[in-house]
């Protein structure tokens, strides 16, 4: 399986969906929650859906009668949790170790 990038926003979005592994959160959750807007993590989780780390389904509902469009709900797939955390602890580890090399790329100084 092959991994995504792992960004900053990335890890702050695969954090939101780990908090809960089961549950699944719309699109503008999601934004709230990792404190993104909407057009930085829609393409997140695109790739991360591409990859198999992610599920989604369009909810089911007449946009007419809720009043508002579809949701497309996401959650982690149940097989790469592990994996998830294992790319999380990862990138956790090369963060600490760059801002240790360079604190002033990181803000650190």
């Amino acid at each position: 399986m092959r991994q995504p990038k792992m960004t900053l926003p990335t890890q702050l979005v695969l954090h939101v969906l780990m908090g809960d592994p089961d549950r699944e959160m719309y699109g503008l959750e999601i934004c709230a929650e990792a404190g993104l807007a909407s057009g930085t993590i829609h393409p997140i989780l695109a790739r991360l859906e591409k990859v198999g780390w992610l599920q989604s389904r369009w909810e089911d509902v007449d946009p007419a009668e809720a009043g508002r469009p579809r949701r497309r709900y996401y959650r982690l797939d149940p097989n790469s949790i592990g994996i998830v955390q294992s790319a999380l602890c990862r990138s956790a580890v090369s963060v600490q170790a760059l801002a240790r090399l360079s604190p002033r790329v990181l803000g650190a100084e």
